[in-house]
């Protein structure tokens, strides 16, 4: 069940902002279409009321950046049933979309703008070769009713369904307005529930690969020293990040040399401007601690290209002249990601003697 958000003014007396319902639901639509990141920062629109074979239209269609889609409904004046029973019915068209079809569909509704020119906008590099390999279901509610959590829950709790809801509050304090999102279930829990297309290996819901590439802009001595991984000089190379929550564990990987350490994250990224360090007792930027990297601030002033970091206890570290690497093992370009490849995970397992 979704956690109660409040928001009090702060004053002589504290005083309770009420919420409401959004004007309508086609506002709250619109504003999403403006910006899908309120929703989901790894998404990218494809487009709104996208036409199906079967005479409908999908509220909005989206897609991320290994090129997996995104059903999202509106869940509106619907049933529970009608809602959750349409956006399955989606999802069934969905599935068969090919590479032709989404680029067709995206320049349709972006005045014939190329699929490949927005994704690479977007996330800095060009659509992966396969897309569409699995999907996801997002109904969108200004106020979730309790038969609809019931039903999501249970098609993705019990049968792996790629089924949630997030549920806007608008609030009105004066002339300005505020709108927060609830997830009904915990995105990366419930991403654990769902079955994953034949042939695919199942997520553990825990362990990640981290690719750890150095140079000029980070080193993996300064890693070891003050706990992180990076990532950034674009948008491509720092946005993965996201995926790393506190209690996940990641195993970090020098492009060409191998895997050098595991640790467990204990804080969510931050721009390296944000990220403090202790030395002999004192608290101070990164950046003002002696560094390997000649170049880690280069961008720091700009969100887009600045180094992002992430915190981690370091659980085992080696020396890169000392990664660990056999043939087959899992490599990947994302500074991020799932680590699903069982045959990788057990390897890591047996030379870092991880019981589990």
């Amino acid at each position: 069940m979704p956690i109660e958000l409040g928001i009090w003014r702060l004053g002589a007396t504290p005083q309770k902002v009420v919420f409401s319902s959004i004007d309508s639901e086609a506002r709250l639509e619109q504003t999403l279409c403006k910006d899908i990141s309120i929703l989901s920062p790894s998404l990218m629109l494809i487009g709104q009321q996208v036409p199906t074979a079967y005479g409908t239209f999908i509220d909005m269609l989206a897609m991320d950046r290994d090129g997996n889609l995104t059903v999202i409904e509106l869940k509106r004046n619907k049933t529970p049933r009608e809602v959750t029973a349409q956006a399955l019915d989606y999802a069934s068209w969905v599935k068969n979309l090919s590479y032709t079809d989404i680029a067709t569909i995206f320049a349709d509704k972006n005045n014939g703008k190329a699929l490949e020119v927005a994704f690479a906008e977007k996330f800095s590099t060009p659509p992966p070769e396969k897309v569409n390999e699995r999907h996801t279901l997002v109904v969108v509610a200004s106020e979730l009713d309790a038969a609809t959590e019931r039903i999501i829950n249970y098609l993705c709790t019990n049968y792996g369904v790629p089924i949630n809801a997030v549920f806007f509050r608008y609030f009105k304090d004066g002339d300005s307005e505020f709108l927060t999102r609830t997830w009904l279930l915990d995105p990366h829990a419930a991403e654990e529930n769902i079955l994953p297309p034949h042939g695919t290996e199942t997520w553990n819901g825990r362990d990640c690969y981290v690719s750890f590439g150095e140079g000029e802009h980070r080193n993996w001595e300064d890693a070891c020293r003050y706990g992180f991984i990076s990532g950034g000089q674009g948008r491509w190379y720092s946005q993965s990040l996201n995926l790393l929550a506190p209690g996940m564990r990641v195993f970090a990987c020098i492009p060409g040399s191998g895997y050098v350490g595991y640790g467990v994250v204990t804080e969510t990224m931050v721009p390296v401007t944000n990220f403090t360090v202790s030395i002999n007792g004192q608290e101070m930027q990164i950046l003002n601690a002696p560094l390997v990297a000649p170049n880690m601030a280069d961008n720091s002033s700009n969100s887009d290209l600045c180094e992002y970091l992430v915190r981690v206890e370091w659980k085992q570290v080696k020396p890169r002249n000392n990664a660990y690497w056999e043939q087959g093992m899992f490599a990947n370009q994302n500074t991020a990601c799932r680590l699903r490849n069982r045959f990788t995970l057990e390897k890591l397992y047996q030379y870092f003697k991880l019981e589990d």
